[in-house]
């Protein structure tokens, strides 16, 4: 995959308000439910003190950060699942043209795989999945690579997924994401590309 032809963007919500939602972010939705996206303390964080935590019950939360509009490039963020007996999930997002519709790979503890999505008009389809030890309460490191319809997934350094979709061409916001009950805390989200 080629490099990130811009200098990358890091995100380590240490500047941000706790108990508050990040500025500079869209705390969004997939479908129905009431996400709760906050910055909060925590001290197990990669680069402490904050993190962002999802802690509210909704189909698909999403939360976008602003400004940004990446055709290709990559999005990674280290993310640590923490509770939810539905699901303990936690992804990436990237060239998403609103709430509902967007790429999206995920890691869920509770399935202990790594899958790769399409999201159009709110429905989620996967096209590709690999099983993978995802432990919960531990921090893991997702990161996407994507030039034109080729996505590379890496898990904790190591490549997972390598699969190419046409679903989405146009460049779009970067963001993290979780699913159903998930509680989970993210940290050193860093993006880049054009």
């Amino acid at each position: 995959m080629p490099a990130a032809a811009a200098p990358a963007l890091t995100v380590n919500f240490d500047d941000a308000k706790p108990g508050a939602p990040p500025p500079g972010w869209t705390a969004t939705k997939t479908g129905p439910g009431e996400p709760r996206w906050t910055v909060e303390r925590d001290d197990s964080a990669p680069s402490p003190p904050n993190v962002l935590r999802q802690s509210g019950v909704a189909k698909y939360p999403v939360c976008l950060k602003d400004g940004t509009k990446l055709r290709d490039g990559f999005v990674e963020v280290k993310f640590k699942p923490v509770a939810g007996k539905e699901d303990q999930a936690g992804g990436v997002v990237w060239r998403a043209q609103d709430a509902d519709n967007y790429y999206v790979a995920r890691a869920n503890a509770l399935e202990d795989n790594v899958t790769i999505y399409h999201t159009i008009g709110g429905r989620r389809v996967a096209f590709q999945n690999v099983e993978r030890k995802v432990a919960s309460g531990d921090w893991h490191t997702l990161r996407v690579e994507f030039a034109g319809n080729r996505f590379v997934v890496i898990f904790d350094g190591e490549k997972v997924i390598d699969v190419t979709d046409d679903s989405f061409s146009k460049a779009g916001r970067v963001g993290v994401w979780t699913k159903a009950d998930s509680v989970t805390v993210f940290d050193d989200f860093v993006c880049g590309g054009k």
